[in-house]
């Protein structure tokens, strides 16, 4: 037999090259993505093994687990050796990645900084393909009361009612508000909508007590804060 054609299954391969048992042997943190998603798919094709296939995956999303997130099952059957079972076992795993990373984040929620915003609210917003704007209520202690979406727009823009925003905080009981938006685009820099509805809300909540503490835009793997930057 052809040796470039061959390829030996898992169950074939020494028992330290096998994920499952690497897993049990030698603990999860010493798999690599690949090999943890090879665990999920459980067999590759007659021409690649699971980890193969899975190094093949990866690859088209360079490498990133973020970017992976964002295939869809029918686009995760396109590769061979994927059927519909394997792609939603790995779209369902990467789900419960993100929304363990929403959990954690939400059990710590006494804001300490800009990036502990980021943390918070990278899972609710950074990977959309269209902007959204959220208000963060917080108490004294600068604990979050609620979270709260003001508007959801397109692509490029969101518009935001300042007496909602205001009314609401109001209804809670907050003391102190946090704006944040996202930039599907990724870019960080603030336009001067943003700005001009920052000095807005800024001047509009002082005249009740409330005050603006931030102004976060955040991306898929980054954040800008108002504060840090000096512009509050």
């Amino acid at each position: 037999m052809d040796n470039e054609k061959f390829k030996l299954s898992i169950k074939k391969w020494a028992e330290d090259d096998r994920p499952r048992e690497k897993l049990l042997q030698k603990g999860k943190l010493t798999l690599s993505d690949s090999e943890l998603i090879a665990i999920l798919i459980g067999s590759g094709s007659r021409s690649e093994t699971a980890v193969e296939l899975s190094k093949r995956i990866l690859s088209s999303a360079k490498n990133n687990l973020n970017e992976l997130g964002k295939l869809s099952v029918s686009q995760l059957c396109n590769f061979k050796g994927i059927g519909p079972a394997k792609a939603i076992a790995i779209v369902a795993a990467l789900e419960l990645g993100r929304r363990r990373r929403l959990e954690e984040a939400l059990i710590q929620q006494k804001i300490t900084s800009s990036n502990s915003v980021f943390e918070m609210m990278q899972p609710v917003i950074g990977e959309l393909s269209h902007e959204e704007f959220w208000i963060l209520y917080l108490n004294n202690s600068n604990k979050v009361i609620e979270q709260f979406q003001i508007s959801k727009g397109g692509i490029t823009g969101t518009l935001v009612d300042v007496r909602i925003t205001l009314k609401k905080a109001l209804e809670v009981g907050a003391v102190s508000i946090i704006l944040v938006h996202n930039h599907p685009s990724g870019n960080l820099k603030a336009s001067e909508a943003d700005k001009q509805l920052t000095r807005k809300l800024k001047i509009a909540a002082e005249s009740l007590d409330i005050k603006v503490l931030d102004h976060i835009i955040v991306t898929e793997k980054s954040y800008l804060s108002f504060a840090d930057e000096g512009m509050l």
